[in-house]
């Protein structure tokens, strides 16, 4: 058995004590029951090895490189290309939604936030989210598949504000597209995106906005490459492919 962990899980604030316990319990079980763990982040690797002295594999998860030329997407929520910003995430607490609709309404800008997501729970939550005034706020629900892949390539930036989790896809996912990457700075975080993207702390977004909307277009594009130059090195399908084929031959040594 090779078992994958993911993230932290019990640190989202979704689950109750119940919850909690039960995921503190899952991740002790791992130093027994699978044959091998996989890990999809260096920091969740090293989470393992000093806590539960349970040695893993790393492989992360993987994104396609480069943008899609379609942009129906757009027309249809009444975006243009290049004069948004977006998020991607389920809309949950320890992704920060709220937060990023509010320090996105504190900047003067003529520029639309694409808010993306949703989730079957934390409806009072979500409520808060909605309830914006800003008519440049732009909050559609989960968009999937073609949908989902133009408004990664079409986009003027891309805010990253988990704080809970592994090595997230939508992230290593918009850097593909070659999407300026503003991301919110955890050591998962600053692992996939290094010094190809824009870190920033708690209660410093709105800040950061005004100075990604004040950099020079050239330092900006250096970035959208950077971020795809990365992602071609470090988060390729056929790498985390050939990764999960030598893992499998392994074990069955």
């Amino acid at each position: 058995v090779a078992l994958n962990v993911d993230g932290i899980e019990r640190k989202r604030k979704k689950w109750n004590r119940a919850a909690r316990a039960w995921y503190l319990v899952s991740e002790w079980l791992t130093k027994f029951c699978p044959t091998v763990v996989v890990t999809d982040a260096r920091t969740i690797q090293e989470y393992y090895r000093e806590r539960y002295g349970k040695p893993s594999v790393f492989i992360p998860y993987g994104a396609e490189v480069g943008k899609v030329d379609s942009a129906e997407v757009l027309a249809r929520l009444g975006l243009e290309a290049g004069r948004y910003f977006l998020y991607v995430s389920r809309l949950e607490p320890e992704n920060h939604p709220l937060e990023v609709r509010q320090a996105f309404e504190q900047v003067v800008t003529p520029m639309k936030l694409a808010l993306v997501g949703d989730a079957p729970y934390a409806h009072e939550y979500i409520r808060q989210v909605r309830a914006t005034s800003d008519s440049r706020i732009v909050m559609p629900g989960a968009i999937y598949g073609a949908g989902y892949s133009e408004l990664g390539s079409h986009c003027f930036a891309y805010i990253h504000a988990t704080e809970v989790g592994g090595t997230h896809p939508a992230l290593i996912e918009a850097m593909g597209r070659g999407a300026l990457v503003l991301y919110r700075n955890t050591p998962e975080n600053a692992e996939v995106a290094g010094d190809a993207g824009i870190p920033f702390e708690p209660g410093d977004l709105a800040a950061t906005l005004r100075r990604v909307l004040a950099m020079a277009e050239l330092d900006r594009e250096h970035l959208r490459q950077a971020a795809m130059a990365r992602v071609r090195a470090r988060y390729s399908w056929d790498a985390v492919t050939e990764a999960y084929e030598e893992l499998l031959k392994g074990m069955m040594k």
